[in-house]
């Protein structure tokens, strides 16, 4: 299990509290859509190689690459005084990453203060069962789980060496901490179409909301990605055959279209990057461990803020870097699945950005 360090010495000290830039213009895009919602990398390492995100044989970023915890607090701060007002953690896997609780607590000052929102993460769940507590005095009120299916023995088939109960059990403990669960589970062709309605039913009768996602074809995995793609309306087709759905406008800030599932009480949501292009309302960024931004997860260009980050003791040269870079912000992704070359869209895998 490779795992994320900071040193090798103790445990890290408490961060060194970044203060926020002097209050400046919110960062709206040139489409008028004003940039609330962060994503953030910490790390692009992982405990499990699931067979849509990661090859089995990874190559990593150099931990000398790797943004500090410190850097990535300023970084976040800086775009809290810009507007920012929800964060999702993400990885890779984020609560692999050594000494990670000190950014959340560090980042939990923008909650205390009502600058922020919301402070949320996606994870595995792998580790939830060690860090669900933390999470929740940190005030992180709702997490995102990654479970593609119930089946133990296809759910190591699909992460290659997961345990599924291992998951389970960070999953009950992050109720019991009092944080709301959503499911993510990615749609795949001939591995777990058949079982979808099962992953609903058991996730609303747990209480948590379920979204289902289109495979992205983001990295090199190994795989076909034409073997792995099922579109989410053949999908939601089926589903409609069991239970009856219902359109709702609830949002939650991120792409997914959410219906209202009479037979539970609970909702679905659906991600369709390739069927469905959900972009004419985003106002969202990723930020990577090493500090690119990436302005529209569907495409390569992407500006470095680390260099801005390193240059100066303030942050002067960061607000004028983010300026630039939200400046090209596209109207929207490419996301295609190439028939012809088999190749995916974007070449970076998705744990590099965080999803």
């Amino acid at each position: 299990m490779a795992f994320e360090t900071v040193s090798a010495a103790a445990p890290p000290a408490p961060l060194a509290r970044a203060e926020a830039a002097p209050a400046t213009a919110p960062l709206v895009d040139p489409f008028g859509r004003a940039i609330t919602y962060l994503r953030v990398s910490v790390t692009d390492r992982c405990d499990l190689r699931c067979v849509y995100c990661m090859s089995e044989h990874m190559t990593f970023l150099p931990k000398a690459d790797i943004l500090s915890l410190e850097e990535l607090d300023r970084l976040c701060t800086a775009f809290v005084a810009r507007g920012t007002r929800k964060l999702r953690i993400t990885g890779g896997e984020p609560l692999v990453r050594r000494g990670i609780m000190t950014l959340f607590r560090s980042l939990s000052r923008h909650i205390d203060t009502g600058a922020l929102e919301e402070l949320t993460v996606t994870t595995n769940g792998s580790q939830l069962a060690r860090y669900a507590g933390e999470l929740a005095d940190c005030g992180v009120r709702r997490i995102n789980v990654s479970l593609d299916t119930l089946d133990p023995v296809k759910f190591r088939e699909i992460t290659r060496w997961g345990d599924i109960d291992q998951v389970k059990a960070g999953i009950a403990a992050a109720q019991r901490a009092g944080i709301r669960v959503k499911i993510n589970a990615v749609a795949l062709k001939g591995v777990n179409e058949d079982e979808l309605g099962d992953l609903l039913a058991w996730a609303h009768g747990d209480g948590m909301d379920l979204t289902i996602i289109e495979v992205m074809p983001l990295g090199d995995i190994g795989e076909n990605r034409l073997d792995q793609y099922l579109p989410l309306s053949m999908v939601r087709a089926k589903l409609a055959e069991r239970f009856t759905l219902t359109e709702t406008d609830y949002r939650t800030g991120g792409p997914a279209r959410y219906v209202r599932v009479a037979e539970t009480g609970g909702r679905l949501g659906f991600i369709t990057p390739l069927t469905h292009n959900f972009c004419e309302s985003c106002n969202r960024v990723r930020l990577t461990c090493t500090g690119t931004l990436f302005m529209c997860l569907g495409q390569e260009d992407a500006a470095d803020l680390r260099a801005a980050l390193r240059a100066a003791p303030d942050d002067a040269l960061l607000h004028a870097a983010l300026d630039e870079a939200i400046g090209r912000k596209p109207k929207g992704h490419d996301f295609v699945i190439d028939r012809r070359t088999k190749r995916p869209a974007v070449a970076r895998h998705m744990s590099v950005t965080g999803g």
